[in-house]
């Protein structure tokens, strides 16, 4: 058998995919592209194991379930993040995400000690109320 064609369909897919995540502004359809180039990690996996003789039977069809298992990882975690970004930004453009964090400037008077620890407002202050005998 010549694996010529499922190698070729492999490289388009696997290019088309490495060209999805260079040009595309997207993050949902970076992720996409993302997916292509797995897949076709796959097809040539899977094809590899049905064309070449390995000292393992069926280890590329267990290395293709073991990306998949991982590509189903990678898209709902990918999700969560594009979601969460939607929410914050109302944007789901890569490019438009800040990649540093600006500083916050602390406002004057604030000194770090929650209220509730300095003893304000309870009975007795910060070890409990008083016992007096």
């Amino acid at each position: 058998m010549r694996p010529v064609v499922p190698y070729v369909t492999a490289a388009l897919l696997f290019g088309l995919g490495v060209f999805g995540v260079l040009r595309r502004r997207n993050a949902v359809l970076v992720l996409m592209a993302v997916e292509l180039m797995l897949n076709a990690v796959n097809l040539i996996l899977v094809t590899a194991d049905t064309t070449v003789r390995a000292q393992l039977p069926h280890a590329g069809q267990v290395f293709a379930l073991f990306v998949i298992v991982l590509a189903a990882a990678e898209i709902g975690v990918g999700l969560a993040i594009v979601l969460q970004l939607y929410r914050l930004r109302a944007s789901v453009a890569v490019d438009e995400v800040p990649l540093t964090e600006a500083p916050t400037p602390v406002p004057a008077g604030v000194t770090g000690v929650p209220a509730d620890r300095s003893g304000a407002g309870t009975v007795g202050g910060v070890d409990g109320p008083e016992v007096r005998g």
